[in-house]
This record gives C-alpha cells, structure tokens and sequence, in this order.
C-alpha cells in the first residue's frame, strides 16, 4: 500500500510508536520518569511529550533520550555514510549482484479505538494548522461553538465551554494530546468542522492505508 509525498498521518503514527517504544525501553530499564528527565537533561513535562510522540520537541530532545536508553544508534545508522552509494566504477558498482532489499511495514493499531483516535489527532493537528493561518476559519469555529452552546443542556456542554476558551485563546495543546482529557474533548469538537472536504478525506484515505500497512523503503526493482 502507498502513500502521497506529503502523509501526515503516516509522520504522525511513526512519531507515536517512537514515543511508545522509548516509554517502553524505559520501563524495562527500570528508570521512573524523575530519574529519565534528570539523565536526559530535561524535564519531565518535556520527557512526557518525547514519549507522547509529540511533534513538539526537537530530533536532538529525542536523540537525548534515545541516548540514555542505548539507541542511539538507531538513529545514527540512518545518519551514516553506510548508507550512502558506493563509488562509480568500484568493484560493487560493478557487480552484477542484486543490491538487497530494505523495507519496513508501518500500521495503525490493530486496536478500532486506537486507530480512530489517531484519525480525530490528525484531523485535529490539520485543523489547528488551517485556523491558525485564517482566521475567516477561527470564526466558523466559534460560531458553530456558539450554537451548540446556545442549544440547551447537553452531555457536552462542558466539554464545549472548555473549547470555548481553548478557541479564544489558542490553547491547541490541551487537545493535541494523548491524554484522556484530549481524547474527551476532540470528541467533542467543533473545530474539524472546519476542514475542507478534500482535506478531510486525503486523512480518511491515509488513515485507511494504515489500517492495511504500508510499506516503506527499497522495492527491489533493478534499473535497466
């Protein structure tokens, strides 16, 4: 299964299962978060967002942890020059030889609650992306906020007072979490309403590729 260049929910699944496994590694190590954040030089908030597989933090954030549990060198293998193309006219250059075939299956959750709520992140995250360059699409936000609002009592209601302040605000981190609370309140959202049919399919359509895998790297097929 494929993907377009541009897949932000693809870059998003990677960066959760990265925050998943260094949770993890950390976890066997026997590290507690206090001790992890003093290791890695950072704070605890930031080490929860690395593990959250937040986009926030930098590759270097990243890095530090990844150093403290012993992976770095991951990380540096995918930087190194063994990845880089023999020489014209050496020996290997030559060879007739099938280069070896590099590939990586990368899916969503097998879990349906899961993978819908990687779907509601990226909406989310594209939706945050948009009202923050136009406010025309901010505006259509609070309005539809404004009359589910004025409708009456609902289940909601303060869940939707709460995104009444996020909106007037701009506090996005408070919904573009993995906690309980994120998950509760991009539930019950106004903002995706905002999102273009197109883009809001081009998601489904990524999110529906991952559910059946998708394949990363070297196909094997030989040049001519």
């Amino acid at each position: 299964m494929s993907l377009p260049d541009s897949a932000p929910v693809l870059e998003r699944q990677l960066l959760l299962q990265l925050g998943d496994r260094l949770k993890r590694l950390r976890k066997a190590q026997g590290l507690g978060t206090v001790e992890m954040a003093r290791r890695a030089d950072m704070s605890r908030t930031t080490l929860a967002a690395v593990e959250a597989g937040d986009p926030g933090p930098s590759i270097g954030t990243y890095l530090r942890v990844m150093s403290v549990l012993g992976v770095s060198g991951e990380l540096a293998l995918l930087a190194g020059y063994t990845l880089q193309p023999v020489p014209a006219g050496s020996a290997a250059a030559r060879s007739r030889r099938g280069r070896p075939v590099v590939q990586l299956l990368v899916s969503a959750d097998e879990s349906r609650h899961r993978v819908q709520d990687l779907q509601s992140l990226a909406l989310h995250e594209e939706a945050v992306r948009l009202v923050r360059t136009d406010e025309a699409l901010l505006r259509r936000a609070r309005d539809t906020l404004a009359r589910w609002l004025n409708a009456g009592q609902s289940r909601s209601t303060s869940l939707w007072r709460e995104w009444d302040d996020i909106l007037a605000h701009g506090k996005w981190r408070k919904v573009l979490g993995r906690t309980r609370r994120a998950q509760e309140l991009r539930q019950a959202s106004p903002l995706v309403t905002v999102l273009p049919d197109d883009v809001r399919q081009g998601i489904l359509d990524q999110v529906s590729a991952l559910r059946k895998g998708v394949v990363l790297g070297d196909t094997g097929e030989q040049a001519p």
